[in-house]
C-alpha cells in the first residue's frame, strides 16, 4: 500500500505542476489510480511526464528506503508494481506512455483505438497464461477489461469531445498538418482541410461541421 500510495503521489505531483485538475484517487490493494478532469488537447509532453512519474517516483523511493527495511519480498514487490504499471494496458500507465507515442505517429481517433485493441488481446494472453497460476491477477485483469471496455463504448464521445474543443479553444500549436478530414486530425498539430480544391481553416472547417449538426 505504501508502494501504491508513492506511485500514485508521483502522477500528482506532476499534474498539479503543469495545473491539471484533479478528480478522483483511488488506492486498492492491488494498484491506485488517479483520474483527471481535464481537456483532451493537453500537450503530450505533460501527458507523458505525468503517466512516467509514478513510476519514478516509485523508484527514487525504494532507492532511499530500501536499506531500511529487511523485508524479504520488498524487492520483489516493488519491480513487479513497475513492471505491471509498465504493461500498455488502459488505464495502466503503460497504455497512457503507448497512446502518447501513437499521437506522434498518426491521428488522435486511430491512436485510440489502436489503444483499446492492444489492451484487448493483453487481457486475453495474461488471462490465459494467468488463469490457473494466479487468481487474484485474474480480479485484477478484470478490473482492467471493464475500464477498457467503458473507453471502447466511449470512444465516439471522447472523439467528438477532442473535435469540439478544438472548435471552442484556439490552442497555439507549433505544428502544422494538411488533412482531407476530421479522422485524421492529430494532438500537437493544428491543421489546413483540403477539401474539393479548397482550402480551410480548422476553426472553419470545425464551424461548419458543428453547425450542420446542430441543424439536423
Amino acid at each position: 500500500m505504501l508502494i501504491i500510495t508513492i506511485h500514485e503521489l508521483g502522477h500528482i505531483i506532476m499534474a498539479l505542476f503543469f495545473k491539471w485538475n484533479i478528480d478522483k484517487i483511488i488506492i486498492l490493494p492491488f494498484g491506485g489510480l488517479t483520474k483527471f478532469n481535464e481537456i483532451i488537447n493537453r500537450p503530450l509532453i505533460e501527458e507523458f511526464l505525468i503517466a512516467i512519474s509514478g513510476v519514478i517516483f516509485q523508484f527514487i523511493f525504494y532507492m532511499i528506503i530500501k536499506q531500511y527495511i529487511d523485508y524479504e519480498y520488498f524487492d520483489m514487490i516493488n519491480y513487479f508494481i513497475i513492471i505491471f504499471n509498465l504493461i500498455p494496458i488502459y488505464p495502466l500507465d503503460g497504455s497512457k506512455i503507448l497512446n502518447v507515442l501513437l499521437n506522434k505517429i498518426t491521428s488522435f481517433k486511430n491512436s485510440l483505438l489502436i489503444s483499446v485493441i492492444i489492451s484487448y488481446i493483453l487481457i486475453i494472453i495474461f488471462s490465459i497464461l494467468f488463469f490457473k497460476i494466479n487468481k487474484l491477477f485474474i480480479l485484477v485483469l478484470s478490473f482492467l477489461f471493464l475500464e477498457v471496455n467503458k473507453l471502447y463504448k466511449e470512444r465516439k464521445e471522447i472523439f467528438n469531445k477532442f473535435l469540439l474543443e478544438r472548435y471552442l479553444n484556439e490552442f497555439k500549436f507549433k505544428h502544422k498538418k494538411i488533412i482531407n478530414n476530421v479522422s485524421e486530425m492529430k494532438k500537437d498539430y493544428r491543421h489546413l482541410f483540403y477539401i474539393d480544391e479548397k482550402y480551410m481553416t480548422e476553426n472553419y472547417f470545425l464551424k461548419k461541421m458543428f453547425d450542420i449538426t446542430n441543424n439536423l
